[in-house]
């Protein structure tokens, strides 16, 4: 066996072990490709009915939020018809007492007056008489 045999020998013997440890690594990947696709798919059957939930929790949830919405705006289109009509009955209200007052006021004083001249007129003067009440006191030393 000459030099050059010896070297193409020992190439090949080595590149015989480099394949084999390609092959056994190949097998070890293929086998943790198997196992990550095992937990792939548990992982997806358990996520399902997770995101099945979520999707039904998410259209109860746009749901609430539309009649919500919908609620609201009812409520702001009858708050804005209590104000309006608030400031009717307030404007009117106002109208009234102006109109009134004064001629009630004008009323009960005549009606007060012609009860005090009939009373009198007929010798019942009942005018209330005022108290004289002192205002302060003044202490005493001892």
């Amino acid at each position: 066996m000459t030099a050059g045999d010896l070297a193409v020998t020992l190439a090949a013997l080595l590149c015989a072990i480099g394949f084999a440890a390609l092959i056994v690594v190949l097998v070890r990947v293929l086998d943790t490709l198997k196992a990550l696709r095992s937990e792939v798919e548990s992982l997806r059957s358990e996520t399902r009915p997770l995101l099945a939930d979520m999707r039904a929790s998410t259209d109860e949830a746009r749901t609430t939020m539309h009649t919500a919405r919908h609620d609201l705006e009812r409520f702001d289109r009858v708050l804005g018809s209590a104000e309006a009509i608030s400031g009717a009955v307030d404007g009117s209200s106002r109208i009234a007492r102006t109109a009134f007052s004064a001629p009630a006021i004008k009323l009960a004083g005549l009606a007060t007056g012609t009860s005090r001249a009939v009373r009198r007129i007929r010798g019942r003067d009942t005018t209330p008489e005022l108290a004289h009440v002192p205002h302060g006191r003044k202490r005493r030393r001892a």
